[in-house]
């Protein structure tokens, strides 16, 4: 090979590594770009007397750099990020409602049950009856503002879904067109890569990665295929799905995340979901779902235990208590796709056997049965579905109405979900507050013991509990009620009459007498208001290990508890991903220190082959002239 040809393979080789560094700087900082490189061989010598004379040099190829490892790294960490994002700035939404001192539940809660110790202190006061009925509309109002601000989280989670699930779709087809263009460029080149827009994919791959979470197979022609953390093919070739939502089967305002085939839609599972998308739908399923049953639940039994309290005693009408909360209603929700006309009603069966959990009741065309949506365990089932015979599931009754059920029919029953906005008070005259004992008990003046007269109602609805009775004792061992046969008493019997007990302590003496009496109106009694302050703390809750007060400090501890754990995870994958940045920069970023360094090295190299194509130049002038002479 001559002088020239080596030096003109030189050169142009030289400009193509010149033109390379031009392009690595001009896009220092171009998001996805990685840097290129020139790869350079020598071409193979040609023979001849003496040896193989050098044929120059070649460009073999314009290598993008990159380690695909630590771009798979990158890709999972990304996902998990974007995951725990969403999760995070929610839940901590969810707890601020919670812990904030102006929207916090639990100073009404506690001002609510002291007011009800101020009327225990004076149970005459008509300003304690006032103030109670007034924290008891300021308790509910909390209660109902908690719960509107779940269902404004509930509505932006949706929009949030429909957001990200439109933003899928569009990166998805990009990706879709990527690929024909790199496979359309690739084989014009004859194999050749074409660098720049490989970055724009896996840029592209990159968010659509944070969105929902994807892993990528690579096939022989240059294409990459898309799938979902569950394995669901998003883009395959140039062909891209459509990612859709669609209607939640059984509350028609919430959306479920479905990928859309030509004929139909097939709804994705949870578990199929990474990315934003994945940390919306955790944060609905473990955090807002969880605080808005929680929320109902003790909304619903704080209403129930308050007016069952209240109902035990009397007012100052001499009336048995009235309700002071409206008790929140149970809606069932039938799916969406029942076929039959069956109806159901729902109440509360008992109150100590209420759970958050949804109930999913379901028929297969012979009987009905029950689940956890959450979990699809079944749930235990009794009864058989009528008015005299409801079905009960966890302390629910259960009244199948309506014409006949079809097989696939369902229902769902969310005894405590949405409860919290649906407590309001019932009560407004202060005087029905029912401080008072329905009977009260005295001891005679003339009594000779010291006994002290404890009496408390055992059946608020036995017909006799009103009658006046008189006990006698007609001797310490012995006594009478209403001048009836001598009934046998020792000390730490509780006598027991029409739906109430009387306790008796020292023991009384021969002739000691004891009325008891219906209350009458205007009692000064504060019998039944200490029993309505102390109601937070009766263990009434959870077959009697758990009390109203446990209950609201366990779910303002678990919104805190996920709140904070999803932060501690954010921070943490934060530090993983930023590493996992620098990796795949220190290989594939431009460094503009090393690009300057091979700017002079070629820029000499280039200035070498020009010099030595005029050297050339001069040896080919010296030939012609030695010619022509």
């Amino acid at each position: 090979m001559s002088i020239l040809s080596n030096s003109t393979s030189a050169l142009l080789s030289f400009q193509r590594a010149l033109q390379t560094i031009s392009h690595n700087v001009a896009n220092a900082n171009t998001p996805g770009f990685s840097r290129q490189r020139v790869e350079l061989s020598n071409r193979a010598g040609a023979p001849s007397g003496n040896g193989f004379a050098g044929a120059g040099v070649q460009v073999d190829t314009i290598r993008r750099l990159q380690d695909s490892f630590a771009v798979g790294r990158l890709l999972v960490s990304g996902a998990e990020l974007g995951r725990l994002a969403d999760l995070s700035l929610l839940s901590n939404r969810v707890d601020a409602a919670f812990t904030d001192p102006g929207t916090s539940i639990t100073a009404s809660w506690s001002r609510f049950f002291d007011s009800a110790q101020a009327i225990s202190v004076d149970p005459s006061s008509t300003s304690a009856r006032e103030a109670y009925l007034a924290s008891a509309e300021t308790l509910a109002a909390r209660f109902r503002y908690l719960d509107g601000q779940l269902d404004s989280l509930e509505i932006e989670t949706n929009q949030r879904i429909q957001t990200a699930a439109e933003d899928v779709t569009r990166l998805a087809a990009e990706v879709g067109r990527l690929n024909q263009e790199i496979v359309r460029n690739q084989a014009a080149a004859g194999g050749q890569p074409p660098n720049d827009l490989l970055d724009q994919r896996d840029l592209t791959i990159s968010r659509l990665n944070e969105l929902i979470g994807v892993t990528t197979v690579a096939q022989d022609d240059g294409s990459l295929n898309v799938f979902t953390s569950g394995g669901q093919a998003l883009v395959v070739g140039n062909r891209s799905l459509t990612l859709t939502t669609v209607q939640d089967p059984f509350q028609p305002q919430r959306v479920n995340v479905a990928l859309q085939f030509v004929g139909g839609t097939s709804v994705l599972p949870d578990s199929a979901l990474g990315g934003r998308l994945g940390g919306l739908t955790d944060f609905r399923r473990d955090v807002l779902d969880p605080t808005n049953r929680s929320l109902g639940q003790l909304a619903t039994t704080v209403a129930f235990l308050v007016n069952e309290a209240n109902a035990q005693g009397v007012d100052l009408y001499g009336n048995p208590g009235n309700p002071i909360f409206n008790q929140p209603a149970i809606s069932p929700l039938a799916g969406l796709n029942n076929t039959g006309t069956a109806t159901l009603s729902a109440s509360i069966a008992n109150i100590g056997g209420i759970a958050e959990n949804d109930i999913e009741l379901n028929f297969d065309g012979v009987s009905w049965t029950a689940r956890d949506p959450a979990t699809s365990q079944p749930l235990p089932i009794s009864g058989t579905g009528t008015a005299l015979d409801p079905f009960i599931v966890n302390g629910v009754a259960l009244v199948l109405g309506g014409g006949a059920a079809n097989a696939g029919d369902s229902f769902l029953v969310r005894p405590t979900a949405g409860a919290a906005g649906l407590l309001t008070v019932a009560m407004t005259d202060p005087r029905q507050v029912a401080a008072a004992a329905p009977v009260q008990v005295s001891a005679n003046v003339a009594n000779i013991g010291n006994s002290v007269p404890q009496l408390s109602v055992v059946d608020r609805n036995d017909p006799g509990l009103g009658l006046p009775i008189d006990i006698v004792f007609v001797d310490p061992n012995n006594y009478t009620v209403n001048g009836g046969p001598p009934i046998p008493w020792v000390p730490g019997d509780v006598i027991a009459v029409n739906g109430w007990e009387l306790r008796l302590d020292p023991p009384p003496e021969t002739g000691d007498t004891f009325s008891v009496r219906a209350t009458q109106a205007n009692s000064g009694d504060n019998t039944n208001a200490r029993a309505l302050a102390q109601v937070d703390d009766a263990l009434r809750l959870f077959g009697g290990t758990g009390s109203l007060n446990t209950t609201l400090r366990e779910m303002v501890s678990a919104v805190g508890a996920s709140a904070q754990s999803a932060q501690f995870s954010l921070d943490a994958q934060s530090a993983i991903n930023d590493q996992l940045v620098q990796d795949r920069e220190s290989v594939s970023g431009v460094n503009l220190d090393e690009e300057a360094s091979n700017m002079l090295k070629f820029q000499q190299a280039y200035q070498a082959a020009a010099k030595m194509i005029g050297t050339a130049d001069t040896v080919f002038q010296s030939l012609l002239a030695a010619v022509q002479r």
